[in-house]
C-alpha cells in the first residue's frame, strides 16, 4: 500500500501515482468511520488507476475541529486537497455521509471536475425536525460516553450479521478508534445539511447509485428514490450485505464500481 502523507495538518489520505490516463478516484468514507474502509477497492484499483483515500476532518489521522462540522466544510477540505495535488478530474465515490459529502463535492466543483457520482447507502433528503434532535442528542451523548457503547449497539447495523468476523472487528474497530469530539462535531453538521434532491436532477455526468440489500439505515427504497432523480444512473443492489456492502462483499461492489469506471472513462 502507498505510504501515509499528511496535507496541511488537517487532512491525512492515502495517495497512489500509476502510469495511467485513466480518471482518478476520490474515495470519501462514512461516519464514524475513516479511510482503512476502502482498502479492498485500493487494493482491486490501485495498480491502475490513482486513488486518493482521506480521512476527513475529525476521524481517523486528522486533527479535529471541536463544535459543528458541516458537509459544506468536509467539501472545501477535499477541494483544496485535490488542488494541492494537482487532480484536475476525478470520479467521486461516497459511502453513507460520504455520499452526501459527495453530492456536496458536485455542488461546488461541477462537472468541469467530477467525471462520474458514485453514491453507496446514502441518501439526499434533508434532516427532518426528529433526526436533528437525534443527530444532536447523539452527539452529546458521545461526548458524554465514547464510542464503544454506540459501536457495540449499531455493528450488526452496519454489517449484515453472516459477514466474515474479521470484517466486523475492522468496522468496530473503525468505530471506537474514532474521536467522539470529531464524531459530534459530523453528527451536528449532518442535522443541518440541504436538500440534495434538487441538485441530484440537475447532474450531468453518469451516477452509481450502490446499496446493501438488508441495509437498515438507508433502505433499497431510498436508493431507488434518488435513483430516480439522477438523469443518468445505475441502480445495484448488493445481496447479502448491509450498510457498508464495499467491506461486506467487495467483489460484488468492485464489479459494480469497474464497469461504472469503464464507461466513464471512455467517455472521458
Amino acid at each position: 500500500m502507498p505510504p501515509f502523507l499528511a496535507y496541511d495538518d488537517y487532512t491525512a489520505y492515502d495517495d497512489n501515482h500509476p502510469h495511467t490516463t485513466r480518471t482518478p478516484l476520490l474515495l470519501i468514507h462514512g461516519h464514524p468511520f475513516d479511510r482503512t474502509m476502502w482498502h479492498p477497492q485500493r487494493t482491486a484499483f490501485a495498480p491502475t488507476r490513482r486513488v486518493i483515500a482521506p480521512d476527513l476532518r475529525g476521524y481517523g489521522a486528522s486533527p479535529v475541529t471541536p463544535g459543528i462540522t458541516p458537509l459544506s466544510r468536509f467539501a472545501a477540505d477535499l477541494e483544496e486537497l485535490l488542488d494541492a495535488l494537482g487532480v484536475t478530474t476525478c470520479v467521486l465515490v461516497g459511502l453513507s455521509m460520504g455520499g452526501q459529502i459527495a453530492m456536496e463535492c458536485y455542488a461546488r466543483l461541477g462537472p468541469e471536475r467530477v467525471r462520474g457520482l458514485v453514491l453507496a447507502d446514502t441518501f439526499p433528503d434533508p434532516e427532518t425536525p426528529e433526526g436533528r434532535q437525534t443527530r444532536n442528542a447523539m452527539a452529546d451523548r458521545l461526548l458524554r460516553e465514547g464510542m464503544r457503547g454506540y459501536a457495540d449497539e449499531v455493528l450488526e447495523k452496519m454489517v449484515a450479521p453472516h459477514t466474515h468476523p474479521d470484517v466486523k472487528a475492522h468496522v468496530h474497530r473503525m468505530m471506537t478508534a474514532t474521536n467522539p469530539e470529531g464524531a459530534a462535531a459530523a453528527l451536528r453538521g449532518r442535522a443541518e445539511r440541504p436538500d440534495y434532491r434538487p441538485l441530484l436532477t440537475k447532474v450531468t455526468v453518469p451516477a452509481l447509485v450502490v446499496v446493501g440489500a438488508a441495509d437498515e439505515y438507508t433502505p433499497v427504497s431510498d436508493a431507488e428514490a434518488m435513483h430516480a432523480l439522477l438523469p443518468d444512473a445505475t441502480l445495484r443492489i448488493i445481496d447479502r450485505a448491509s450498510h457498508m456492502p464495499n467491506l461486506e462483499r467487495p467483489e460484488e461492489f468492485n464489479r459494480a464500481l469497474k464497469e461504472f469506471l469503464a464507461r466513464v472513462d471512455e467517455d472521458s
